[in-house]
């Protein structure tokens, strides 16, 4: 917890630093232009690859798999997000480094060894790592039900 508040104290104070002796050397302008720019080819970038772990989500969630690297790779990538439009340049290169898709997928595998899920269905912990969750013990019956002050028409 220390460091986190340490981390937002000096933070602050790193890029206000590193803004001022850039524009010192480039000009207010084209320092200002240069953090509208980071954050616009960012965040074109981020759109790109956050359609794109969207898509392979949805296909394993299709095919019956757990989509854990996806899902931590979309925490990543929601991080970077915001620290792209933070202004400033430690901030840009933190959150272009999470846009890196080989070190993003090596901060997901170290992540996703972490994980566990719990199924609150049958009380079970499984790994993830995008294997199938354990199979019920029994028969798995497929049906409706409805409730008798249900006022609608059941189907025929």
């Amino acid at each position: 917890m220390r460091y986190l508040l340490l981390l937002f104290i000096a933070m602050p104070i790193v890029e206000m630093w590193l803004l001022i002796t850039v524009g010192r050397e480039i000009g207010a302008l084209p320092t200002i232009g240069l953090v509208l720019l980071t954050a616009v080819v960012g965040l074109s970038l981020l759109r790109q690859q956050g359609f794109a772990t969207l898509f392979r989500a949805r296909s394993k969630l299709d095919a019956g798999e757990l989509p854990a690297m996806e899902m931590a790779e979309g925490l990543i990538l929601a991080v970077c997000g915001a620290l792209l439009l933070t202004p400033g340049f430690v901030t840009d290169v933190i959150g272009f480094a999470g846009l890196f898709p080989p070190l993003r997928r090596r901060c997901v595998l170290g992540m996703v060894a972490k994980m566990e899920v719990v199924s609150y269905s049958n009380q079970q912990t499984y790994r993830s790592g995008g294997s199938h969750p354990p199979e019920a013990d029994g028969e798995v019956v497929d049906g409706e039900f409805w409730q008798e002050n249900d006022d609608r028409q059941l189907p025929k």
